[in-house]
């Protein structure tokens, strides 16, 4: 049986979820990554309320839709960050407080403890996320960056993550990071220094998004296969890369997204560049059987039309793994057992 396709309702969350639910199934999606902002999921009410849990499962049933995994980027940017007036606009109020950068971090990490336990009260198994960086703001400057100063940024992120993780693992909840520009996992060598810092905690894992790796020139398949028993959750996303008109590198030039002088910028699944066959193939390989769930962006396409057709897509490329060897009717002793 092929996997199921969801949602990432991030780039939704204008929209209510009592609205959002039948479209999403109008759309041809089997289910959603619950956003943890806009009214999607509050983990304060899961924690709260039995009965806002059960609403809520409730609204997604009457949609015909499931939940595997619940999101909280938002919070988690802010448990490493460098914290600055942008968070304000990201974070929930309780959270940003009075906007001392180190309170900010303590609630922050706070808040992604709380979200393991309104998972496990929701009944989903993964938590989707970001962790910040402290370093990020470092990964190409000068004054030159020592590995010292490097490795500072790492144990600041195995310092304040590995609470989080235990709180997890408390809760029998994984916690998986969307490795990510400006986070502290970008590429695979930072994604190996990461696992790392924490020690190697069985809870810290990753949302696998190949649009994010594939126009740094990181190899996305390669990615899957080498943590392939810590990829816990799979976003569909596409991206387009290539030359631009040569005045925008891959740094992006302070240029907005849909900017056509950009020398990368995501698309709607399957119109970008990414190898999503091999992704597939790869994915079966290591014995993922996890949601496809879309992360649709695209500045210059319609979201319904984009959503639809990436649900479809996606629909028809996934297939189910070999039950066994193409060619095992040939083999006597195989036909013998």
């Amino acid at each position: 049986m092929a996997r199921p396709v969801t949602l990432f309702t991030g780039q939704w969350a204008d929209l209510p979820l009592a609205e959002l639910a039948p479209l999403a199934r109008k759309m041809g999606y089997d289910g959603l990554e619950l956003a943890c902002w806009g009214d999607h999921f509050d983990i304060h009410a899961a924690l709260e309320s039995p009965r806002y849990v059960k609403d809520k499962h409730e609204l997604l049933k009457d949609s015909g839709l499931q939940c595997f995994a619940i999101a909280n980027h938002l919070v988690g940017q802010a448990v490493c960050d460098l914290i600055d007036e942008r968070h304000e606009s990201i974070l929930p109020a309780k959270v940003w407080g009075d906007g001392d950068p180190e309170k900010v971090r303590q609630r922050a990490s706070r808040e992604m403890q709380e979200t393991a336990q309104a998972a496990a009260r929701f009944g989903v198994k993964t938590v989707t996320g970001f962790t910040g960086s402290s370093i990020w703001h470092a990964v190409y400057a000068f004054p030159p960056t020592s590995q010292a100063y490097i490795d500072k940024g790492f144990a600041d992120f195995g310092k304040r993550w590995k609470p989080i993780l235990d709180e997890f693992d408390k809760n029998n909840i994984n916690f998986a990071l969307e490795v990510h520009p400006t986070e502290i996992a970008f590429d695979i060598a930072s994604t190996q220094r990461a696992i790392e810092a924490v020690n190697g905690h069985r809870r810290f894992g990753f949302n696998f998004d190949p649009s994010h790796l594939a126009y740094q020139g990181v190899d996305y398949i390669r990615f899957i296969r080498t943590f392939g028993e810590r990829i816990f959750n799979a976003h569909m996303k596409d991206v387009w890369w290539s030359k631009g008109d040569g005045t925008v590198g891959v740094f992006g030039g302070h240029t907005s997204f849909g900017d056509a002088r950009r020398f990368w910028d995501f698309r709607s699944v399957g119109r970008g560049m990414v190898d999503f066959e091999s992704l597939i193939v790869a994915l079966n390989d290591i014995g993922y059987s996890g949601p496809l769930s879309v992360e649709w962006e695209d500045s210059r396409m319609d979201r319904v039309h984009g959503a639809t057709e990436s649900a479809a897509f996606c629909h028809r490329l996934d297939f189910a793994p070999a039950g066994g060897a193409f060619d095992a009717a040939f083999d006597k002793k195989r036909q013998a057992m």
